[in-house]
Protein backbone atom coordinates (compact mmCIF):
# COMPACT_ATOMS: atom_id res chain seq x y z
CA UNK A 1 0.00 0.00 0.00
CA UNK A 2 1.05 3.64 -0.89
CA UNK A 3 0.93 6.19 1.67
CA UNK A 4 -0.70 9.56 0.89
CA UNK A 5 0.99 12.58 2.19
CA UNK A 6 -2.17 14.75 1.77
CA UNK A 7 -5.33 14.15 1.82
CA UNK A 8 -8.43 16.57 1.46
CA UNK A 9 -12.46 16.60 2.72
CA UNK A 10 -15.27 18.13 1.01
CA UNK A 11 -19.04 18.14 2.00
CA UNK A 12 -21.21 19.24 -0.68
CA UNK A 13 -25.49 19.44 -1.99
CA UNK A 14 -27.96 19.96 0.71
CA UNK A 15 -27.43 18.78 4.73
CA UNK A 16 -27.88 15.13 6.29
CA UNK A 17 -27.55 13.67 9.67
CA UNK A 18 -24.18 12.56 9.04
CA UNK A 19 -21.68 14.87 7.55
CA UNK A 20 -20.29 16.51 10.63
CA UNK A 21 -19.94 12.72 11.55
CA UNK A 22 -18.12 11.43 8.19
CA UNK A 23 -15.92 14.24 8.41
CA UNK A 24 -14.85 13.27 12.33
CA UNK A 25 -14.75 9.48 11.41
CA UNK A 26 -12.36 10.23 8.55
CA UNK A 27 -10.08 12.22 10.68
CA UNK A 28 -9.68 9.73 13.21
CA UNK A 29 -8.92 7.00 11.11
CA UNK A 30 -6.53 8.71 9.25
CA UNK A 31 -4.84 9.93 12.80
CA UNK A 32 -5.71 6.16 14.29
CA UNK A 33 -3.31 5.40 11.32
CA UNK A 34 -0.72 7.63 10.39
CA UNK A 35 -0.67 10.70 12.37
CA UNK A 36 1.57 12.31 9.83
CA UNK A 37 -0.68 12.53 6.88
CA UNK A 38 -1.87 15.96 6.38
CA UNK A 39 -5.44 16.55 6.32
CA UNK A 40 -7.28 19.66 4.47
CA UNK A 41 -10.69 20.28 4.75
CA UNK A 42 -12.14 22.76 1.71
CA UNK A 43 -15.33 25.40 3.23
CA UNK A 44 -18.20 25.38 0.87
CA UNK A 45 -17.64 22.05 -0.82
CA UNK A 46 -16.80 22.86 -4.47
CA UNK A 47 -16.83 26.48 -3.90
CA UNK A 48 -14.27 25.96 -1.59
CA UNK A 49 -11.88 23.99 -3.80
CA UNK A 50 -12.10 26.05 -6.99
CA UNK A 51 -11.39 28.99 -4.87
CA UNK A 52 -8.60 27.79 -2.72
CA UNK A 53 -10.08 28.17 0.83
CA UNK A 54 -9.57 25.11 3.19
CA UNK A 55 -9.09 24.58 6.78
CA UNK A 56 -6.12 22.82 8.12
CA UNK A 57 -6.67 20.08 10.25
CA UNK A 58 -4.13 20.29 13.27
CA UNK A 59 -3.51 18.37 16.04
CA UNK A 60 -5.35 20.20 18.18
CA UNK A 61 -8.59 19.42 15.73
CA UNK A 62 -6.89 15.94 15.68
CA UNK A 63 -7.51 15.36 19.05
CA UNK A 64 -10.86 16.49 19.32
CA UNK A 65 -12.56 15.12 16.03
CA UNK A 66 -14.86 12.83 18.24
CA UNK A 67 -17.07 15.84 18.84
CA UNK A 68 -18.34 16.30 15.47
CA UNK A 69 -20.50 13.06 16.10
CA UNK A 70 -22.21 15.48 18.35
CA UNK A 71 -23.49 17.60 16.01
CA UNK A 72 -25.38 18.00 12.87
CA UNK A 73 -24.56 19.89 9.81
CA UNK A 74 -21.19 20.57 8.41
CA UNK A 75 -18.47 22.72 10.14
CA UNK A 76 -16.55 23.00 6.98
CA UNK A 77 -19.72 24.09 5.08
CA UNK A 78 -22.14 23.07 2.10
CA UNK A 79 -23.00 24.75 -1.09
CA UNK A 80 -24.35 23.77 -4.59
CA UNK A 81 -22.01 23.76 -7.36
CA UNK A 82 -21.74 21.27 -9.95
CA UNK A 83 -18.16 21.58 -11.97
CA UNK A 84 -19.96 21.00 -15.66
CA UNK A 85 -21.85 23.88 -15.12
CA UNK A 86 -19.95 25.94 -16.60
CA UNK A 87 -22.01 29.11 -17.04
CA UNK A 88 -23.26 28.95 -13.37
CA UNK A 89 -19.14 28.90 -11.93
CA UNK A 90 -18.70 32.10 -14.31
CA UNK A 91 -21.66 33.54 -12.58
CA UNK A 92 -21.02 32.80 -9.21
CA UNK A 93 -17.29 34.20 -9.70
CA UNK A 94 -16.10 31.08 -9.17
CA UNK A 95 -13.87 30.88 -12.43
CA UNK A 96 -13.06 33.45 -14.87
CA UNK A 97 -14.57 33.80 -18.15
CA UNK A 98 -12.82 30.86 -20.34
CA UNK A 99 -11.56 28.45 -17.84
CA UNK A 100 -12.83 25.20 -17.20
CA UNK A 101 -13.91 24.76 -13.36
CA UNK A 102 -12.66 21.08 -13.16
CA UNK A 103 -9.48 22.11 -14.78
CA UNK A 104 -9.53 25.20 -12.20
CA UNK A 105 -10.11 22.18 -9.12
CA UNK A 106 -7.70 20.05 -9.95
CA UNK A 107 -4.86 22.07 -10.79
CA UNK A 108 -5.77 23.61 -6.79
CA UNK A 109 -5.86 20.24 -5.88
CA UNK A 110 -1.98 20.20 -7.23
CA UNK A 111 -1.18 23.14 -5.75
CA UNK A 112 -2.01 22.70 -2.49
CA UNK A 113 0.04 18.89 -2.97
CA UNK A 114 -3.71 16.75 -2.37
CA UNK A 115 -2.92 13.00 -3.29
CA UNK A 116 -6.31 12.12 -2.50
CA UNK A 117 -9.76 13.98 -2.51
CA UNK A 118 -12.60 12.48 0.04
CA UNK A 119 -16.01 13.80 -1.16
CA UNK A 120 -18.96 13.57 1.09
CA UNK A 121 -22.25 14.00 -0.49
CA UNK A 122 -25.55 12.80 -2.33
CA UNK A 123 -25.62 11.76 -6.16
CA UNK A 124 -25.11 15.59 -7.46
CA UNK A 125 -21.86 15.06 -5.33
CA UNK A 126 -20.50 12.11 -6.45
CA UNK A 127 -21.73 12.53 -10.28
CA UNK A 128 -19.67 15.87 -9.82
CA UNK A 129 -17.13 13.45 -8.07
CA UNK A 130 -17.21 10.84 -11.29
CA UNK A 131 -16.60 13.63 -13.64
CA UNK A 132 -13.70 15.37 -11.71
CA UNK A 133 -12.10 11.71 -11.31
CA UNK A 134 -12.54 11.22 -14.84
CA UNK A 135 -11.21 14.43 -16.03
CA UNK A 136 -8.42 13.56 -13.45
CA UNK A 137 -7.26 10.43 -14.69
CA UNK A 138 -7.88 11.61 -18.92
CA UNK A 139 -5.66 14.31 -17.92
CA UNK A 140 -3.07 12.35 -15.84
CA UNK A 141 -3.09 14.30 -13.14
CA UNK A 142 -2.53 10.60 -10.78
CA UNK A 143 -4.82 11.76 -8.03
CA UNK A 144 -7.63 9.76 -6.12
CA UNK A 145 -11.51 10.85 -5.62
CA UNK A 146 -12.87 8.74 -2.77
CA UNK A 147 -16.99 9.44 -2.07
CA UNK A 148 -18.94 9.05 0.82
CA UNK A 149 -22.91 8.61 -0.28
CA UNK A 150 -25.17 11.11 1.99
CA UNK A 151 -28.43 11.76 1.09
CA UNK A 152 -31.42 11.21 3.63
CA UNK A 153 -33.77 10.36 0.40
CA UNK A 154 -31.49 7.05 0.28
CA UNK A 155 -32.16 7.06 -3.62
CA UNK A 156 -28.29 6.47 -4.70
CA UNK A 157 -27.98 3.92 -7.35
CA UNK A 158 -26.65 1.05 -6.19
CA UNK A 159 -26.32 1.78 -2.79
CA UNK A 160 -28.21 0.07 0.09
CA UNK A 161 -28.55 2.35 2.90
CA UNK A 162 -27.39 6.12 2.61
CA UNK A 163 -25.70 7.67 5.40
CA UNK A 164 -27.80 9.70 7.31
CA UNK A 165 -31.34 8.46 6.28
CA UNK A 166 -31.72 6.41 9.08
CA UNK A 167 -31.59 9.52 11.22
CA UNK A 168 -33.65 11.73 9.35
CA UNK A 169 -36.37 9.39 9.21
CA UNK A 170 -36.00 8.97 13.31
CA UNK A 171 -36.11 12.97 13.29
CA UNK A 172 -38.98 13.73 10.98
CA UNK A 173 -40.86 11.30 13.48
CA UNK A 174 -40.49 13.37 16.92
CA UNK A 175 -40.71 16.57 14.83
CA UNK A 176 -44.78 15.42 13.67
CA UNK A 177 -44.97 13.65 17.31
CA UNK A 178 -45.56 17.41 18.57
CA UNK A 179 -46.76 18.73 15.58
CA UNK A 180 -49.76 16.49 15.17
CA UNK A 181 -51.58 17.91 18.62
CA UNK A 182 -52.16 20.73 16.35
CA UNK A 183 -55.69 18.89 15.62
CA UNK A 184 -56.57 19.93 19.37
CA UNK A 185 -56.33 23.40 17.84
CA UNK A 186 -59.59 23.39 15.37
CA UNK A 187 -62.49 21.29 14.69
CA UNK A 188 -62.06 19.09 11.35
CA UNK A 189 -58.15 19.46 10.73
CA UNK A 190 -56.22 18.22 7.82
CA UNK A 191 -52.47 18.27 8.53
CA UNK A 192 -50.02 17.40 5.92
CA UNK A 193 -46.62 16.25 7.21
CA UNK A 194 -44.28 17.35 3.72
CA UNK A 195 -40.80 15.07 3.84
CA UNK A 196 -38.01 15.40 2.05
CA UNK A 197 -37.63 13.10 -1.18
CA UNK A 198 -37.51 14.54 -4.46
CA UNK A 199 -37.85 11.47 -6.56
CA UNK A 200 -38.10 8.57 -4.09
CA UNK A 201 -40.63 8.12 -0.82
CA UNK A 202 -38.44 5.73 1.21
CA UNK A 203 -37.51 8.63 3.63
CA UNK A 204 -41.50 9.59 4.15
CA UNK A 205 -42.55 5.72 4.48
CA UNK A 206 -39.97 4.86 7.03
CA UNK A 207 -40.46 8.15 8.81
CA UNK A 208 -44.50 7.19 8.95
CA UNK A 209 -43.14 3.97 10.67
CA UNK A 210 -40.63 5.31 13.06
CA UNK A 211 -43.74 8.10 14.03
CA UNK A 212 -45.98 4.98 14.45
CA UNK A 213 -43.60 3.08 16.67
CA UNK A 214 -43.52 6.24 18.80
CA UNK A 215 -47.30 5.71 18.54
CA UNK A 216 -46.89 2.65 19.67
CA UNK A 217 -44.98 3.10 23.48
CA UNK A 218 -47.66 6.16 24.82
CA UNK A 219 -50.60 4.99 26.84
CA UNK A 220 -54.14 6.55 25.56
CA UNK A 221 -57.31 7.82 27.34
CA UNK A 222 -60.03 8.03 24.97
CA UNK A 223 -62.36 8.47 27.28
CA UNK A 224 -61.26 12.39 27.58
CA UNK A 225 -60.30 12.14 23.93
CA UNK A 226 -57.33 11.09 24.04
CA UNK A 227 -57.50 8.79 21.16
CA UNK A 228 -54.55 6.71 19.08
CA UNK A 229 -57.30 7.51 15.88
CA UNK A 230 -56.59 10.96 15.82
CA UNK A 231 -52.94 10.47 16.57
CA UNK A 232 -52.60 8.26 13.54
CA UNK A 233 -51.26 8.57 9.79
CA UNK A 234 -54.12 8.44 8.02
CA UNK A 235 -52.26 8.71 4.49
CA UNK A 236 -48.96 8.30 2.92
CA UNK A 237 -48.30 9.86 -0.74
CA UNK A 238 -44.94 9.18 -2.08
CA UNK A 239 -43.82 9.20 -5.87
CA UNK A 240 -43.28 5.64 -6.63
CA UNK A 241 -47.69 5.08 -5.72
CA UNK A 242 -50.43 5.78 -7.29
CA UNK A 243 -52.61 8.14 -6.11
CA UNK A 244 -56.16 8.77 -7.33
CA UNK A 245 -56.97 11.80 -4.97
CA UNK A 246 -60.69 11.32 -5.76
CA UNK A 247 -61.26 7.79 -4.07
CA UNK A 248 -58.55 9.08 -1.93
CA UNK A 249 -60.51 11.61 -0.87
CA UNK A 250 -63.53 9.38 0.18
CA UNK A 251 -61.84 7.47 2.49
CA UNK A 252 -60.58 10.66 3.92
CA UNK A 253 -63.48 12.25 4.33
CA UNK A 254 -64.54 8.66 6.54
CA UNK A 255 -61.41 9.18 8.34
CA UNK A 256 -62.40 13.30 8.91
CA UNK A 257 -65.80 12.50 9.76
CA UNK A 258 -65.23 10.05 11.94
CA UNK A 259 -62.29 11.22 14.70
CA UNK A 260 -62.59 15.17 13.40
CA UNK A 261 -58.96 15.58 11.60
CA UNK A 262 -56.78 13.81 9.34
CA UNK A 263 -52.59 13.55 9.29
CA UNK A 264 -51.25 12.92 6.00
CA UNK A 265 -47.44 12.18 5.10
CA UNK A 266 -46.20 13.12 1.77
CA UNK A 267 -42.79 13.51 -0.06
CA UNK A 268 -41.60 16.79 -1.39
CA UNK A 269 -41.44 14.75 -4.97
CA UNK A 270 -45.23 13.29 -5.23
CA UNK A 271 -46.90 15.07 -7.35
CA UNK A 272 -44.07 17.33 -8.90
CA UNK A 273 -45.30 16.51 -12.38
CA UNK A 274 -48.84 17.74 -12.12
CA UNK A 275 -48.23 20.80 -10.38
CA UNK A 276 -45.44 21.27 -12.96
CA UNK A 277 -48.05 20.57 -15.80
CA UNK A 278 -50.46 22.95 -13.87
CA UNK A 279 -48.36 25.53 -13.40
CA UNK A 280 -46.68 25.72 -17.17
CA UNK A 281 -50.57 25.62 -18.09
CA UNK A 282 -51.13 29.04 -16.32
CA UNK A 283 -47.97 30.28 -18.01
CA UNK A 284 -45.56 30.28 -15.10
CA UNK A 285 -41.96 29.66 -14.68
CA UNK A 286 -40.90 26.61 -13.14
CA UNK A 287 -37.52 27.60 -11.06
CA UNK A 288 -34.72 25.21 -11.69
CA UNK A 289 -31.25 24.63 -9.24
CA UNK A 290 -27.90 24.57 -10.95
CA UNK A 291 -28.41 20.69 -11.40
CA UNK A 292 -31.64 21.61 -13.83
CA UNK A 293 -33.95 20.05 -10.74
CA UNK A 294 -37.28 21.99 -9.95
CA UNK A 295 -37.14 24.08 -7.08
CA UNK A 296 -39.36 21.98 -4.63
CA UNK A 297 -39.66 24.63 -2.21
CA UNK A 298 -41.23 27.12 -5.42
CA UNK A 299 -43.49 24.22 -6.01
CA UNK A 300 -44.69 23.39 -3.00
CA UNK A 301 -45.77 20.08 -3.25
CA UNK A 302 -47.29 19.96 0.59
CA UNK A 303 -49.63 22.89 0.06
CA UNK A 304 -50.88 21.66 -3.32
CA UNK A 305 -51.88 18.29 -2.00
CA UNK A 306 -53.27 20.42 0.88
CA UNK A 307 -55.27 22.65 -1.59
CA UNK A 308 -56.12 19.78 -3.63
CA UNK A 309 -57.85 17.89 -0.25
CA UNK A 310 -59.01 20.33 2.44
CA UNK A 311 -62.56 20.99 0.00
CA UNK A 312 -62.70 17.56 -1.06
CA UNK A 313 -62.72 15.88 2.72
CA UNK A 314 -64.36 18.93 4.18
CA UNK A 315 -61.46 20.31 6.29
CA UNK A 316 -61.71 23.57 7.88
CA UNK A 317 -58.21 24.41 8.41
CA UNK A 318 -55.22 23.03 6.68
CA UNK A 319 -51.94 23.36 8.37
CA UNK A 320 -49.12 22.52 6.41
CA UNK A 321 -45.83 21.41 8.24
CA UNK A 322 -42.17 20.07 6.57
CA UNK A 323 -39.62 18.70 8.74
CA UNK A 324 -36.87 18.24 6.13
CA UNK A 325 -34.68 21.12 7.48
CA UNK A 326 -35.48 20.03 11.09
CA UNK A 327 -34.28 16.26 10.48
CA UNK A 328 -31.28 16.83 7.85
CA UNK A 329 -29.25 18.97 10.56
CA UNK A 330 -29.52 16.68 12.94
CA UNK A 331 -26.54 14.48 14.64
CA UNK A 332 -26.31 11.04 13.57
CA UNK A 333 -28.05 8.17 15.73
CA UNK A 334 -26.21 5.73 16.91
CA UNK A 335 -26.98 3.44 14.15
CA UNK A 336 -25.66 5.79 11.54
CA UNK A 337 -22.66 6.49 13.22
CA UNK A 338 -22.02 2.74 12.79
CA UNK A 339 -22.57 2.64 9.40
CA UNK A 340 -20.37 6.22 9.10
CA UNK A 341 -17.45 4.53 11.24
CA UNK A 342 -17.45 1.36 8.54
CA UNK A 343 -17.60 3.17 5.43
CA UNK A 344 -14.89 6.14 6.82
CA UNK A 345 -12.67 3.13 7.80
CA UNK A 346 -13.10 1.49 4.21
CA UNK A 347 -12.57 5.24 2.33
CA UNK A 348 -9.20 4.92 3.86
CA UNK A 349 -8.20 1.85 3.21
CA UNK A 350 -9.25 2.90 -0.35
CA UNK A 351 -6.94 5.84 -0.03
CA UNK A 352 -3.76 3.94 0.75
CA UNK A 353 -4.52 1.38 -2.56
CA UNK A 354 -5.45 4.75 -4.45
CA UNK A 355 -8.96 2.89 -5.10
CA UNK A 356 -10.87 5.26 -6.72
CA UNK A 357 -14.93 5.20 -6.06
CA UNK A 358 -17.76 5.80 -3.78
CA UNK A 359 -18.33 3.28 -0.57
CA UNK A 360 -21.28 1.89 0.35
CA UNK A 361 -23.09 -1.53 0.33
CA UNK A 362 -23.38 -3.03 -3.45
CA UNK A 363 -27.25 -3.80 -4.24
CA UNK A 364 -25.47 -5.76 -7.18
CA UNK A 365 -22.80 -7.29 -5.57
CA UNK A 366 -24.61 -9.03 -2.77
CA UNK A 367 -24.63 -6.00 -0.86
CA UNK A 368 -21.03 -6.45 -0.20
CA UNK A 369 -19.44 -2.52 1.64
CA UNK A 370 -16.81 -1.78 -1.42
CA UNK A 371 -15.42 0.96 -3.90
CA UNK A 372 -18.58 1.31 -5.77
CA UNK A 373 -17.11 2.15 -9.60
CA UNK A 374 -18.64 6.16 -9.74
CA UNK A 375 -19.95 5.45 -12.90
CA UNK A 376 -22.48 3.18 -11.67
CA UNK A 377 -23.36 6.23 -8.95
CA UNK A 378 -26.33 7.64 -10.47
CA UNK A 379 -29.45 9.57 -8.57
CA UNK A 380 -33.65 8.77 -8.32
CA UNK A 381 -33.29 5.23 -7.22
CA UNK A 382 -36.89 4.35 -6.32
CA UNK A 383 -38.20 2.98 -3.13
CA UNK A 384 -39.19 -0.59 -3.24
CA UNK A 385 -43.00 -0.17 -2.67
CA UNK A 386 -43.48 -3.83 -2.56
CA UNK A 387 -41.14 -4.63 0.70
CA UNK A 388 -42.81 -6.65 3.44
CA UNK A 389 -42.51 -3.04 5.82
CA UNK A 390 -44.14 -0.97 3.58
CA UNK A 391 -47.01 -3.15 2.65
CA UNK A 392 -47.81 -3.72 6.49
CA UNK A 393 -47.82 0.16 6.90
CA UNK A 394 -50.41 0.27 4.41
CA UNK A 395 -52.48 -2.26 5.33
CA UNK A 396 -52.61 -0.85 8.97
CA UNK A 397 -53.88 2.60 7.87
CA UNK A 398 -56.04 1.32 4.93
CA UNK A 399 -54.18 2.62 1.92
CA UNK A 400 -54.08 0.76 -1.10
CA UNK A 401 -50.29 1.69 -3.24
CA UNK A 402 -49.91 1.75 -7.01
CA UNK A 403 -47.29 3.69 -9.12
CA UNK A 404 -47.96 7.27 -10.24
CA UNK A 405 -50.33 10.66 -9.02
CA UNK A 406 -52.89 10.47 -10.88
CA UNK A 407 -55.40 14.12 -10.79
CA UNK A 408 -59.23 14.73 -12.03
CA UNK A 409 -58.38 17.99 -14.23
Amino acid sequence: MSKPNKVAILTAGGLAPCLSSAIGSLIERYTEIDPSIEIICYRSGYKGLLLGDSYKVTPEIRAKAGLLHAFGGSPIGNSRVKLTNVADCIKRGLVKEGEDPQKVAADQLVKDGVDVLHTIGGDDTNTAAADLAAFLANNDYGLTVIGLPKTIDNDVFPIRQSLGAWTAAEHGATFFQNVVAESNANPRMLIVHEVMGRSCGWLTAATAVEYRKLLDQREWLPELGLNRDAYEVHGVFIPEMEINLEAEAKRLREVMDKVDCVNIFISEGAGVEAIVEEMQAKGQEVPRDAFGHVKLDAVNPGKWFGEQFASMIGAEKTLIQKSGYYSRAAASNPEDIRLIKSCADLAVECAFKRESGVMGHDDDNNFVLRAIEFPRIKGGKPFDIDVDWFGELLSDIDQVKGAKVETSH
